[in-house]
């Protein structure tokens, strides 16, 4: 049985395309960045949710505002809190991708 051939990354453009192997890392890495960084936000919303649910059957409370609101605005001020490090983190990934650094 011959060898298996590794294709060599080919030029287009003036840019460099990654073999298969490259390109499947880098699309499982970015599978995995997404998940790191989308986590912190929705792992919150989810114990807000959770509290939320909990108080209104302690009070027996069932609006529907009260339910989403809290959440709402807990996940707006992760976001805002937690946006300069998911930026550099995608920003660090790109770099990685696009200049095979």
């Amino acid at each position: 049985m011959a060898p298996a051939v590794q294709a060599a990354p080919t030029r287009t453009l003036g840019s460099e395309v990654p073999a298969g192997s490259a390109l499947a890392a880098l699309g499982q890495e970015a599978l995995l960045l997404a998940v790191a960084v989308s986590l912190p936000v929705v792992a919150i919303a989810a114990l807000v949710g959770l509290l939320v649910a909990v108080l209104q059957a302690a009070t027996q409370v069932q609006d529907a505002t009260l339910a989403h609101l809290p959440r709402l605005v807990v996940v707006a001020v992760v976001l805002a809190v937690m946006a300069p490090w998911m930026g550099a983190e995608i920003a660090a990934f790109a770099l990685r991708a696009f200049h095979g650094g």
